[in-house]
């Protein structure tokens, strides 16, 4: 069951990957009337948030450093121009994160976690593999957004050109 989780992680990745690759960085950065954040900010997020929750939340790896996690953890807003070298790393990260955790995970690093629950969705995580299936969700919580903004960029653009 978890080599299903890790293909469903990394397949949502895949087609997050595959809309921001379809945008312009200017599309990716703008923050359309209405939304506090942006679709690079959003697919960032994900690719941060997973080895957190994974790695520090567990305590598994509490001190563990994570790129980029002062500009996509939770609670934080995009405060500057995400540009292309930084959406071109985190494209990498997106999929090589999960090799990672998977490789981790087979290696039996995660046998002792310490339970937590996120905001997000209240629910207590004692094992790694809850934790797996919450990153799944929440990556998708995260591209269902981005396609919402997507869709408001796209609307705001042909409104201009009215």
């Amino acid at each position: 069951m978890t080599a299903l989780v890790f293909e469903y992680i990394r397949q949502t990745r895949k087609v997050f990957i595959e809309l921001v690759d379809g945008l312009s960085i200017d599309e990716l950065n703008t923050i359309p009337e209405g939304f506090r954040n942006n679709i690079a900010w959003n697919f960032g997020h994900i690719v941060v948030s997973t080895l957190g929750l994974c790695y520090r939340r567990t305590q598994v790896q509490p001190d563990r450093q994570i790129q980029f996690v002062e500009s996509y953890a939770k609670g934080t807003k995009p405060e500057h121009w995400i540009g292309e070298s930084e959406i071109h790393v985190l494209k990498s990260q997106a999929l090589n994160t999960i090799d990672l955790i998977e490789q981790d995970y087979k290696n039996g690093a995660f046998t002792t976690v310490v339970p937590y629950s996120t905001a997000t969705f209240g629910l207590e995580m004692d094992t790694i593999e809850e934790v797996l299936v919450m990153s799944l969700a929440h990556d998708n919580l995260h591209f269902g957004y981005a396609n919402a903004l997507r869709k408001a960029i796209h609307q705001q653009k042909s409104q201009l050109h009215k």
